[in-house]
Order: C-alpha cells, then sequence, then structure tokens
C-alpha cells in the first residue's frame, strides 16, 4: 500500500515494518486478525488468556498506526494547507502540536503539517527499542514445547514501567486523525467509496481503546454521536 504515500514523506506515511514472523508478537497479530475475522470486534479486542496486556497493546498499536497511515493516505490529495489550514475536528475542536522534546509548546498549524508531526512522532516511538521491545524469536517447535505462552512472551526486553502511558498517547493522538476525517473529510471518504473501510477500522479501534480504558471520555467527545451510534448494536 505505500503507493498511496507517494506525495509524502516517506518515513512518515509508511506503515510500519511488519511484525516478524516466527514470533510471539505475530502470533497474536495473528490471532487478532483471525479473530477480526469472525466479525465479533467485542472479542476480537479481548486479552487472549495467558497473554500479557502490554505486549498485547503494543501489537496493536502499531497495527492502529498501519491502518490510520493507510486511511489517511488515501484522502491526502484534500487535504490540504489551503483546505485545512487548522488541524480542526469540526468547529468546537482545534488541536496544537507539541511533543515535548523538539516542539515543547503547543503550536498552531495545518492539518496535513500536524499529522505529519504526529505521524514522525508515533513512528520514532514505535521504532524505539526502549519502548516497544522487539521479542526474541524461538525458532524450534521443540523449544516451543517446553514454555507456556505467558512464558514465551517474557523473553528479550521487558516493557518500560512508562509503556501504558506512552500508548495512551499514541492513541490519544491518533483519536484526532480519525476525528478530522471523519469532521473535514467525510465527502471525500464517500467519493473513494471507503466508508465502510473506515467505519470498521475506526469501530475497532473504539472497541479497543474502551476495553481497556486507554482513551479519556473527553478526548472521544468529537466523535463521541458517531461512537454511540457504531457501538450501540454490539451491547
Amino acid at each position: 500500500m505505500s503507493f498511496l504515500f507517494g506525495n509524502r514523506s516517506s518515513k512518515t506515511f509508511k506503515p510500519k515494518k511488519n511484525i516478524p514472523e516466527g514470533s510471539h508478537q505475530y502470533e497474536l497479530l495473528k490471532h487478532a486478525e483471525a479473530t477480526l475475522g469472525s466479525g465479533n470486534l467485542r472479542m476480537a479486542v479481548m486479552l487472549p488468556d495467558g497473554e500479557d496486556l502490554n505486549e498485547w497493546v503494543a501489537v496493536n498499536t502499531v497495527d492502529f498506526f498501519n491502518q490510520i497511515n493507510m486511511l489517511y493516505g488515501t484522502i491526502t490529495d484534500f487535504c490540504s494547507e489551503d483546505s485545512c489550514p487548522v488541524m480542526s475536528a469540526g468547529p468546537k475542536y482545534e488541536y496544537h502540536w507539541a511533543d515535548g522534546t523538539n516542539i515543547k509548546k503547543p503550536i498552531k498549524c495545518s492539518a496535513p503539517k500536524y499529522i505529519d508531526y504526529l505521524m514522525t512522532w508515533v513512528q520514532d516511538q514505535l521504532d524505539d527499542e526502549t519502548l516497544f521491545p522487539s521479542k526474541i524469536e524461538i525458532e524450534t517447535h521443540q523449544t516451543r514445547q517446553h514454555f507456556s505462552r505467558l512464558q514465551l512472551s517474557n523473553f528479550g526486553v521487558p516493557f518500560p514501567k512508562n509503556f501504558m502511558s506512552v500508548a495512551k498517547t499514541i492513541l490519544k493522538r491518533l483519536f484526532r486523525v480519525y476525528a478530522h476525517i471523519y469532521h473535514q473529510h467525510f465527502d471525500a471518504v464517500m467519493q473513494l467509496q471507503e466508508e465502510a473501510h473506515l467505519n470498521t477500522s475506526f469501530k475497532h479501534f473504539i472497541f479497543f481503546v474502551q476495553e481497556f480504558n486507554l482513551i479519556d471520555r473527553k478526548e472521544l467527545a468529537p466523535l463521541q454521536e458517531l461512537i454511540e451510534k457504531l457501538t450501540t448494536k454490539d451491547r
């Protein structure tokens, strides 16, 4: 899908490299995909028995980053400095960018610039081995037989104590891209016949963050009405 991002920085709008086959995180991703295939999104987001919550959140965060990257990539021609001079989610919600490191004081910027900052920042977090450690691979079936799934997940570098805090910030910021697309570019999404894909991705995202209480309700306010509509029938 990298062809979607030809007019953007190759670093920013490029899905995170695939989780290596044979790794435990790859098994978790395949489990999530298989459960998603059943059509039961609430079941798909639940922590599998015996698995580590941090690792489950890490795998899904990477997956959502990839999804949102591709969804935004389809409408970049409609999101420009002229059409979106501020990063907003409707008239009531405007977002200013700060990452606490390079840009400490929030700055007002256009939506494409904000999202460029955001995606670059998220990519940097995902590539940081101290935050998102990649597990060593257990190559042989015989080795796997001697360890439980939970024991296997504990191989390699442990997740840092602040991991969940970082993951929550990433997901909070990724939500803002969904919110911008829905409020400012839904006509373009419909024109491209991508609304079913967008709705399914967003519904999956919302079920996940609700399951583990990863985003404050006030942060979800720009899309609260849509969230109620998408999730009510699944209660």
